[in-house]
């Protein structure tokens, strides 16, 4: 699949706001409930997609490598589930059985976060600083599904580490390259 530079968040971009429901536990979070720590990691996800299960293990190790060290992280999904039924809630709580994911899964069922946060694929990474700016917006790694690479999620952590430590984030970042969002019909961006 032919990479695609989206571009149209830049980079300093405030986070958009969400109000979503966690597929495990049924509650509600927004945006707010993920600002206390000084980096934060926004993932789009899709349960049905060969590259999220590709990297799905490295995001866990990722996840347990950064927990408690001042990173919050949240994943979302924004399929059309009608229509790709893994991507339901259902299907959602599977993927994070399958993969150990201890933080929360929201379901964008009206599709507007995937707008908002100008997503195009899935997997896609977003990290913003303590001030809530964007300051990396790509893939996890070169690993990709066929291409034998291991998968290390070298870029995302390059850019969580940079902020942790106080240091600007490479402008150098790569796309992110997988599966095109399932927009339900009618719904597609323009």
């Amino acid at each position: 699949m032919e990479e695609k530079n989206k571009g149209v968040m830049p980079l300093g971009t405030k986070a958009p706001e969400f109000n979503l429901q966690d597929v495990k536990s049924g509650e509600f979070y927004t945006l707010e409930d993920f600002l206390e720590e000084k980096v934060l990691l926004v993932m789009f996800l899709s349960h049905g997609d060969p590259y999220t299960q590709h990297i799905g293990d490295g995001i866990s190790k990722l996840a347990d490598y950064y927990e408690g060290s001042g990173v919050s992280i949240v994943a979302i999904s924004s399929n059309d589930a009608e229509n790709y039924e893994e991507d339901s809630p259902g299907g959602l709580r599977e993927m994070s059985e399958e993969f150990n994911f201890y933080f929360p899964i929201l379901y964008d069922q009206s599709q507007e976060t995937a707008r908002d946060y100008t997503v195009i694929y899935t997997p896609d990474f977003f990290v913003f600083n303590e001030k809530g700016e964007l300051a990396y917006h790509g893939q996890f790694d070169d690993a990709r599904p066929g291409n034998d690479l291991p998968v290390t999620g070298k870029d995302l952590r390059d850019a969580i580490d940079a902020l942790l430590s106080g240091k600007a984030v490479s402008k150098n970042q790569k796309p992110a390259n997988g599966t095109d969002i399932k927009w339900k019909p009618g719904n597609e961006p323009l």
